[in-house]
């Protein structure tokens, strides 16, 4: 039986860290910076737009898949699928993966690419989408699939809510294919009844980008509903046991599980509710805030490199998205 591992990885965040004091001076805003570090667990992130940096983007998701493919130790040349997990696109269209293609082949290459957007469970979706292409197609022996998020360029001027939660980042993996275990399993939620809590709503057909809207202020990244405190401690264990059974792992002899990286006292009681010590579950909040879909991808790569991850482990991955969006990972590294 033919798998889909994980060859190489790769993540980039833009610019100098911002603590949560800097932030509160550089973007005029006011939040409770000590309930955010004791609850959430965010006390830095980078954000370009506040370094001033001329980044969006396709430039973070170039940067971590060019340090994926090193890491993996294949040429950009080789690739024959490229994927792109963002619901903050650089264009509506073209799709982002498309400009990621011609960045790293410089032409026109005998390769797919297209974005996957299922929110902030992007990465987590195109993994699973990626990892099953490398598996199945004789045409496909290397994809990079990449998790981007650049939300704060959408978060408006004043925005406490958006700025001091978001940041921006990417993460990316190579995969290839292997006779041994890989890629594993997935499982899936979504109820879109709650598509109207938290999102970008203008810019699409629905409600274009018009003077009135502008003047309106109610483009950007908007919270339209309070999203519900104990949602994913409600969601994340039973979807962990779902995924964890499908491939075969008991929850105590899981090595790794990683969730989007939103909250860490969320994490913390849905690991009590697993049983499954903190140890095993590495976060990066602590110094690169929230980058939705490519926080999962992000914090494997920083435990890889930290060595918290080993070949051959047990590895989950739970990602929720807004509308709402669930998908979860199970695979051996």
């Amino acid at each position: 039986m033919t798998y889909a591992r994980i060859a190489g990885t790769g993540m980039y965040a833009p610019g100098e860290s911002i603590s949560n004091t800097e932030l509160m001076s550089i973007a005029g805003i006011e939040f409770d910076a000590a309930r955010y570090e004791e609850k959430i667990g965010i006390h830095h992130r980078h954000i370009a737009r506040l370094r001033n940096m001329d980044e969006t983007t396709a430039d973070f998701a170039e940067k971590a898949a060019t340090a994926a493919l090193a890491d993996a130790r294949i040429d950009a040349g080789d690739v024959d699928l490229f994927i792109v997990a963002t619901d903050t696109p650089e264009y509506i269209s073209p799709p982002t993966a498309v400009l990621l293609q011609g960045r790293l082949q410089g032409a026109q290459k005998n390769a797919g690419s297209f974005d996957v957007n299922a929110s902030c469970a992007g990465f987590a979706t195109a993994f699973d989408t990626a990892a099953r292409i490398v598996a199945t197609d004789p045409d496909v022996q290397v994809a990079v699939v990449t998790g981007v998020y650049n939300m704060p360029a959408y978060a408006r001027d004043g925005d406490a809510f958006g700025l001091s939660i978001f940041a921006d980042g990417a993460g990316s993996f190579v995969l290839t294919k292997a006779d041994s275990a890989g890629y594993l399993a997935t499982a899936r939620v979504s109820d879109g009844t709650q598509w109207d809590f938290v999102g970008v709503y203008a810019g699409g057909t629905k409600r274009p980008i018009t003077h009135e809207v502008l003047d309106e202020g109610t483009y950007g990244l908007q919270l339209l509903k309070r999203l519900p405190g104990d949602r994913n401690v409600r969601l994340w264990p039973d979807v962990v046991r779902r995924v964890a059974e499908r491939a075969g792992f008991a929850i105590g002899d899981i090595d790794q599980v990683i969730y989007t990286q939103i909250n860490r006292s969320v994490i913390e009681q849905v690991n009590g509710i697993l049983g499954i010590p903190m140890a095993k579950s590495h976060t990066i909040m602590d110094r690169f805030g929230y980058t939705g879909s490519a926080c999962v991808p992000m914090a494997f790569a920083d435990a890889a490199a930290r060595e918290k991850v080993q070949r051959g482990d047990r590895v989950v991955f739970v990602a929720s998205g807004a509308g709402l969006a669930v998908t979860a990972n199970a695979f051996i590294y």
